[in-house]
C-alpha cells in the first residue's frame, strides 16, 4: 500500500502522517509513505487545500486532518 501525505509540511500535515502511520501498524498493513511538498504534484490530485491523504493513488481526505478512526477506515477499506 502506498500512502502519500500532500502539503507544504505545516502542523497539521505533520499530524497526518503520524495518524496514518498509525493506523497501518495498528492494521498490520505494510505500506510505504511518501510527502508530496511540490505544488504542481499536489494540484496533479485534483485537491485545492492541504493536507491530504491519498491511499494507492484515491485521495481520500483533503482540507482537515481526519480522525483516527476515519483513517483507520480508509487504510482497511483499502486493504479489503
Amino acid at each position: 500500500m502506498e500512502i502519500k501525505i500532500l502539503g507544504g509540511g505545516c502542523p497539521k500535515c505533520k499530524r497526518l502522517e503520524a495518524l496514518a502511520r498509525e493506523a497501518a501498524e495498528e492494521l498490520g498493513v505494510e505500506a510505504t509513505f511518501a510527502k508530496v511538498k511540490d505544488l504542481k504534484d499536489i494540484m496533479a490530485y485534483d485537491v485545492m487545500s492541504t493536507p491530504a491523504l491519498v491511499i494507492d493513488g484515491e485521495v481520500k481526505c483533503s482540507g482537515r486532518v481526519p480522525s483516527k478512526d476515519e483513517v483507520l477506515s480508509y487504510v482497511h477499506d483499502v486493504q479489503a
